[in-house]
């Protein structure tokens, strides 16, 4: 591929959509290149006997201020407002009433010890009560909501999340990852074409890549931290400070694995069990989500690194399934699919979170170079953070930047 346009958009996931639909529509010539073989980044919605099962995110977080919910019916897809059943365990099983209760009471207290945190603590761990009994139970908490333990996380960047002032989580029926890659429909993408390089000259932009270079006044970067972190795309020495906000920034680790259920009507729909509620490294099943015979669990962590290292995150959930309904289960389920996210060599894992200390990272991250390089996704935002609105909203910022820089004609072309 040789080229030339206005603005080359790097990732073709909910970011770099986002960025290259407004572009398209201010009319500036573009291209979107994704290394890897599909649309959609860490969105991803297979079938399975008919049925949508998101592989990825799944949950429109902070649903009625999110423009994922309102592109849905424009692209022809239906929002599911069933309550999600986080923290209700299914028939009180190996959960009882009283622990649930002590549980969620010892979660409320240590968010509350984390917005007192004393200046200059900006660890999560440290505000964990010595030997409390339910500290296993906040790190498996710890692990579904960020992605990793309370000893990798900053309290600033955790509390700067913003879903808490909306609290709503819906669905989408068709699926999350489906819905955003009908949005990619009609985008120029190239698809299995990494990118090496960006190098700058006095006017333009070359883009390397194994298929060829394309030159352009403007780059909108999309990958994820782990890989700007990694060095896969080398880029201006004067970015070193962006590599280093990204490695700041690291990916948690959030994977699934669903079963299809045999025989579900015992099983009341959109229900959920944690598999261990007194260790830290367990998983929380969704039972009949959308009341589809389905089981899709949730692990992540370290609990879901070392799975994926020994490759039996269906043995695990079937262990811990089993352990609650009774051994029975084990001949009504039929694994379907299961994600091993940090080995997907063009992503290396889920969704970010600051380390202690780093919150300002992703300010950092995000801040243009030479109104020619720009940078998004859900990283690069400051309070929506390991979402894809977050992605989508920093993509549309970023595209805005670039049409502004472009429209005041600091670019040639």
């Amino acid at each position: 591929m040789s080229a030339e346009v206005d603005v080359v958009v790097v990732g073709a996931g909910a970011a770099g959509i986002a960025a290259a639909r407004r572009l398209g529509e201010a009319g500036l010539s573009l291209i979107v290149i994704e290394a890897g073989d599909r649309v959609g980044g860490r969105a991803w919605t297979i079938r399975h006997g008919g049925l949508p099962i998101d592989l990825g995110c799944g949950w429109l977080h902070s649903a009625d201020r999110n423009p994922w919910t309102a592109l849905a019916p424009d692209l022809g897809f239906s929002i599911d407002r069933t309550l999600p059943p986080w923290g209700r365990q299914f028939r009180n099983l190996g959960f009882p009433a009283a622990d649930q209760m002590a549980a969620r009471a010892a979660f409320a207290s240590f968010e509350q010890r984390l917005r007192q945190a004393p200046a200059g603590t900006d660890r999560a761990a440290d505000l964990l009560e010595e030997g409390g009994t339910w500290n296993p139970y906040l790190e498996a908490v710890s692990s579904y909501i960020n992605g990793t333990d309370l000893e990798t996380l900053s309290i600033r960047d955790y509390l700067a999340f913003a879903d808490a002032d909306t609290g709503l989580n819906w669905r989408v029926i068709e699926g999350y990852g489906a819905l955003i890659a009908r949005a990619a429909s009609g985008l120029p993408i190239s698809l299995g074409m990494p990118v090496t390089a960006i190098q700058a000259d006095q006017s333009q932009l070359a883009i390397v890549t194994g298929s060829g270079t394309i030159r352009a006044g403007a780059a909108i970067v999309t990958v994820s931290t782990d890989v700007l972190a990694s060095g896969a795309i080398k880029l201006p020495t004067a970015l070193a400070d962006r590599i280093e906000a990204a490695s700041r920034l690291p990916l948690g680790l959030a994977d699934k694995v669903s079963f299809a259920l045999d025989r579900p009507d015992d099983l009341e729909p959109d229900t959920q069990v944690l598999g261990n509620p007194r260790e830290a490294k367990t998983g929380s099943y969704h039972l009949r989500p959308f009341g589809r015979p389905l089981i899709e669990g949730f692990i992540c962590g370290a609990a879901a690194r070392e799975l994926e290292c020994r490759e039996d995150m269906v043995a695990f959930a079937q262990d811990e399934l089993a352990g609650l309904f009774g051994a029975g289960i084990r001949r009504r389920l039929k694994p379907v699919a299961q994600t091993r996210w940090a080995k997907s060599p063009f992503i290396r894992g889920s969704y970010s979170h600051a380390l202690p200390g780093c919150a300002a990272a992703r300010s950092v991250l995000a801040t243009p170079w030479d109104e020619r390089i720009f940078f998004a996704g859900e990283a690069c935002s400051t309070d929506d953070f390991s979402t894809a609105h977050g992605a989508y909203q920093t993509g549309l910022d970023m595209a805005e930047a670039v049409l502004s820089s472009h429209r005041s004609g600091r670019r040639d072309g």
